[in-house]
């Protein structure tokens, strides 16, 4: 029997001259998430997470979640793991990284493309520029 993981984070950006996104690197280049605690909800999770990973208080925008789910093996069992994201505003790039990650970077689109290796984190980011560039902001 597979154990289900849920997880909640965000497409982190900054509107600068130039929109730029926030990537954090743990084995691989990817965005803030973390497990759904107990008595919390996707979006207090999503900002808890933000908030821990990078220091950074931002503002979740209305109208964007997307689900990537995947399966991976720890430890000899199977764990389907759904990731929920949000797309959230930072008011600044001024960041710090957590313990748990390696190394940090605000990209453009393109250039945060390249870094992501997996295919459904790339088709995130994707409709998540989308959804910015849609968004008066």
């Amino acid at each position: 029997m597979a154990i289900i993981e849920k997880s909640a984070g965000a497409v982190v950006f900054h509107r600068g001259e130039k929109i730029e996104y926030l990537l954090l690197l743990s084995t691989y280049w990817g965005f803030p998430k973390g497990r759904i605690e107990k008595d919390e909800d996707e979006h207090t999770a999503a900002l808890r997470e933000i908030r821990e990973e990078t220091g950074l208080n931002v503002s979740i925008l209305e109208g964007f979640r997307q689900v990537d789910e995947y399966w991976y093996h720890h430890k000899g069992q199977r764990i389907q793991k759904q990731a929920v994201f949000f797309v959230a505003q930072a008011p600044h790039r001024e960041s710090k990284i957590s313990w748990e990650h390696e190394d940090m970077i605000w990209l453009p689109f393109d250039a945060a493309m390249e870094r992501l290796k997996f295919a459904g984190l790339r088709e995130l980011l994707k409709k998540a520029d989308e959804f910015v560039k849609q968004v008066n902001t």
